[in-house]
């Protein structure tokens, strides 16, 4: 009797190793699947903008966005901008390297010295370094706050200023769509919610009508963009599944 309660017990021990197994494999086929799935399928020449003096806390997702360039499918070639006072700063050109693109990203400088009057002016600079040659998928992310004081803050303009329509021409010319992430910048943006919402007006406007979309998390404060980014991803995939 003491034998086959051992041999029983050892018997249930199996089962259960077996079983952990199982559910084990099974898991870990399954987050292969998933991250597969998440993944950008097809090469594509982007262009990431991010703007200079947007909150300290957007240091914070440097990280993330490496994650994602290193992510990119082999043959994509990225581009690594900074859009300041008076300037594109270009960190990078366009690169097939993408470890090099993703080591080129630095920590904005979230102060209102490099405070452009909007980020339009340097969205059309960037867009004109596009290569025509190209014959992929042409997209451009722009982490911005999307706001255009540069003929004052007035909501008769919020959305439909000229740099923005200049911006909206230059992507439809060049066949590229702009896709945004919003975050506040140390000025009106972070202060007001009128100006965000001004801002996310502009980006949501430039983003459909070039063909791209944008990403918001309210109009106050600020989280993360993991969300921002998983979406971008599955938007890219479902717009390369219409397209081929």
């Amino acid at each position: 009797m003491f034998d086959r309660r051992i041999l029983s017990f050892f018997a249930v021990l199996v089962l259960f190793a077996t079983a952990a197994v199982t559910f084990a494999t099974s898991t870990a086929e399954t987050a292969n699947e998933q991250k597969k799935k998440a993944a950008v399928v097809t090469p594509l020449n982007i262009a990431i903008l991010i703007q200079d003096d947007l909150i300290s806390q957007v240091s914070n997702e440097l990280d993330v966005t490496r994650d994602f360039i290193r992510s990119l499918p082999a043959g994509s070639r990225v581009m690594i901008g900074y859009i300041r006072s008076g300037s594109l700063q270009t960190r990078q050109p366009f690169t097939t390297d993408l470890d090099k693109a993703a080591r080129s990203l630095r920590i904005p400088l979230s102060s209102t010295s490099a405070s452009p009057f909007n980020p339009y002016v340097e969205v059309v600079d960037a867009l004109r370094k596009f290569d025509s040659r190209w014959k992929g998928i042409n997209a451009v992310l722009l982490i911005s706050d999307g706001l255009d004081t540069s003929r004052g803050f007035d909501s008769t303009a919020a959305g439909y200023t000229l740099d923005l329509n200049r911006a909206i021409a230059e992507a439809n010319d060049r066949n590229v769509a702009v896709y945004a992430f919003y975050a506040p910048s140390v000025g009106l943006t972070s202060r007001s919610r009128l100006a965000a919402s001004y801002g996310q007006s502009s980006l949501n406007r430039l983003a459909n009508e070039t063909g791209g979309r944008a990403f918001f998390q309210g109009t106050t404060g600020f989280v993360s963009f993991d969300s921002h980014f998983r979406r971008l991803k599955e938007t890219l995939n479902a717009q390369f599944a219409r397209a081929s």
